[in-house]
């Protein structure tokens, strides 16, 4: 059976942004996918990235203060690391939203992509927001330029120590992961590649400003050899080697292809367009319009194949139920319990993604955000004590704990949301017909459950509770857990 428009348009909408927003469901089914990619893609290019500046503006100051002018004391100190905190806080609050309401998805859906694939921790706000400016603006672009400026980044040039990467004492972090995870991926490069690479980053660092320097005293000027290539190598020199080995468009498409596609990866299919990305010269909107714009991609075997991860989840809901939340915080509680907080991947190779997001506890906890949305719950559940990923936020959690009515959670997350829209949109639906359009806009397979016992969960005391009520139900199903 043909797969119509509607179905193709919001499996792209879900790969290629966060889903479809309420706004967009009456144009799904007037264009080919090909005509909807091009809107996407136009709505990205068309409009400037605008930079989230969260940085408390007297912490520049003090932070500045801390590069040798003179020696912080411990309270400064104290308060240049809440502030920090602070920002981060702000920064991913900021991101989230932007990802929630902008047009351009598909550059904001890329740029998560880009910020799992390089995953970076750092407690700097400054370094934070270079980063995903950075990000940002390259996501659509050249991934050549985008690796080099993320290399130059002081956040990952700082979090890989190439700082300590000096003339006769080379660190090998910063080498290593650029090969392994960055680049051409393991197996793909021997320990005297990265021995060696490591030697042409020496001298790579950040100054105070966070500007890229290279300190030339501190530069290995001997010869070296990386991947068969012999020469008076520096990190640009290391960085061009990588890029002409086919093996970094493979390990890249490899990637994406999961990311956009499906888990199981066709190789036939990842062979092709890795092929046509190094000989496109690492072209990143090229990549995007071979897959967007190929039949394959809306093969049934695509679409709803992938878990959403949290941030998709959590971003989706809010796209197709426009809200305002009053208690944001309880969004970065949110994405800490499900395992994915924007800024603080687990490890330096990100997110593993897939079946990882979905275990007993987590299953129940997606299950249960819309109604916390909607019913103004308690977010009564504590997740792991690790004040790194709760972005200095412990000490803060405990003292809303100790409040009367709130257990050891957090207080409800207050989201007031609008429904005019969906109601609207379902005015020519009969009330009999309501369970199946409401499936259809919300669900990209067929659920398990009965449309039956979606009704008898369902408020039918007038038609808007009742499309409330069951909107709310067959987002809280397992299917609607899968994009």
């Amino acid at each position: 059976m043909a797969v119509s428009n509607q179905v193709k348009n919001q499996h792209l909408l879900w790969r290629a942004g966060f889903g479809p927003a309420v706004e967009q469901m009456p144009d799904l089914s007037k264009y080919t996918p090909k005509q909807y990619y091009t809107a996407l893609l136009k709505a990205s290019e068309s409009r400037k990235v605008q930079h989230f500046n969260v940085a408390d503006p007297s912490l520049e100051d003090m932070y500045m203060e801390g590069f040798g002018r003179r020696t912080l004391t411990p309270e400064e100190r104290r308060q240049v690391q809440q502030k920090q905190r602070q920002g981060i806080r702000d920064l991913n609050l900021y991101w989230l939203k932007e990802m929630v309401v902008s047009a351009a998805q598909l550059r904001e859906k890329m740029a998560f992509f880009w910020h799992g694939h390089f995953a970076c921790r750092s407690l700097n706000v400054f370094h934070q927001q270079n980063m995903l400016t950075t990000i940002r603006e390259n996501s659509l672009g050249n991934f050549g330029t985008l690796l080099r400026e993320v290399s130059k980044s002081p956040a990952m040039l700082l979090f890989l120590n190439n700082q300590q990467n000096k003339k006769d004492h080379p660190n090998e972090n910063f080498a290593r992961e650029v090969m392994e995870l960055f680049t051409l991926g393991r197996g793909h490069y021997t320990e005297n590649d990265i021995k060696e690479a490591a030697r042409a980053f020496t001298g790579w660092t950040a100054g105070p400003g966070g500007q890229f320097i290279f300190r030339k005293n501190q530069h290995d000027n001997d010869r070296k050899t990386v991947l068969g290539k012999t020469g008076n190598f520096d990190g640009d020199d290391v960085l061009d080697i990588l890029l002409a080995q086919p093996q970094t468009a493979t390990y890249i498409c490899t990637k994406l292809y999961r990311f956009l596609v499906n888990e199981e990866v066709d190789e036939a299919r990842v062979k092709w367009l890795s092929e046509r990305f190094y000989k496109n010269k690492y072209d990143i909107k090229g990549l995007l319009e071979d897959v967007f714009t190929s039949e394959w991609f809306y093969d049934d075997k695509n679409i709803g194949a992938k878990i959403k991860s949290p941030v998709e989840l959590m971003v989706g809901i809010q796209r197709m139920i426009p809200m305002k939340i009053e208690n944001e915080q309880a969004l970065l509680l949110l994405q800490r319990i499900l395992g994915q907080t924007l800024f603080y991947p687990p490890n330096v190779a990100g997110w593993p993604g897939g079946r990882t997001w979905i275990d007993s506890s987590t299953l129940m906890m997606r299950m249960r955000i819309p109604q916390l949305l909607n019913d103004r719950d308690e977010l009564n559940v504590t997740p792991k004590d690790d004040d790194d990923q709760m972005m200095g936020m412990r000490d803060k959690e405990a003292a809303i704990a100790k409040k009367p009515n709130l257990g050891k959670g957090i207080k409800p997350i207050l989201a007031q949301m609008e429904w005019e829209q969906t109601f609207k949109q379902l005015e020519p639906v009969a009330r009999e017909a309501l369970i199946p359009a409401l499936r259809d806009r919300l669900l990209q397979v067929k659920p398990q459950i009965s449309d039956a016992l979606i009704t008898g969960y369902a408020d039918g005391s007038n038609r808007n509770n009742f499309i409330k009520t069951a909107t709310i139900q067959i987002m809280s199903t397992p299917e609607y857990q899968l994009c």
